[in-house]
């Protein structure tokens, strides 16, 4: 499997999924695949964490909320194209990166948005990117400075 790198390192969590190492409560990333062939790159988000909720069950009154590890240690991004390209070139073709480490959904919003309008990412053929699509409310990123 392709790893993802963050600062030029193999982004490794301890297991169980903790992150001593980089620091803690971590929501999600931002992040750039690029495909070394061809060199075209795609920007997005990926958070750490989804919800799952338990049914109502004989022992269970009531429907239980958890948060599971998400299937971002596999993830290729969102894309159609992206995905077409790695499913017909291998994952090996693909360089994962994580630019941001980011501690709210809010955080992770903003870079992403960030990101691919700095790179305008819709004006160039070198981005799998074919939108930029988000909302951010200015609670989100107040502390960000």
């Amino acid at each position: 499997m392709n790893n993802w790198i963050y600062q030029g390192l193999k982004f490794e969590p301890d297991e169980p999924f903790t992150f001593e190492r980089y620091g803690k409560d971590w929501y999600g990333f931002v992040y750039c695949i690029t495909n070394r062939a061809t060199n075209k790159k795609y920007i997005g988000k990926k958070f750490f964490w989804k919800p799952k909720t338990l049914p109502i069950t004989k022992k269970r009154k009531r429907r239980q909320r958890l948060k599971v590890e998400s299937d971002w240690r596999t993830y290729y991004g969102s894309n159609k194209h992206l995905q077409e390209d790695v499913l017909e070139m291998g994952e090996d073709f693909f360089y994962r990166e994580i630019i941001y480490l980011c501690k709210t959904k809010g955080e992770c919003a903003y870079y992403e948005a960030k990101e691919q309008f700095d790179k305008e990412v819709l004006l160039s053929e070198n981005y799998y990117n074919g939108i930029i699509n988000c909302r951010i409310g200015g609670n989100a990123v107040k502390n960000l400075k």
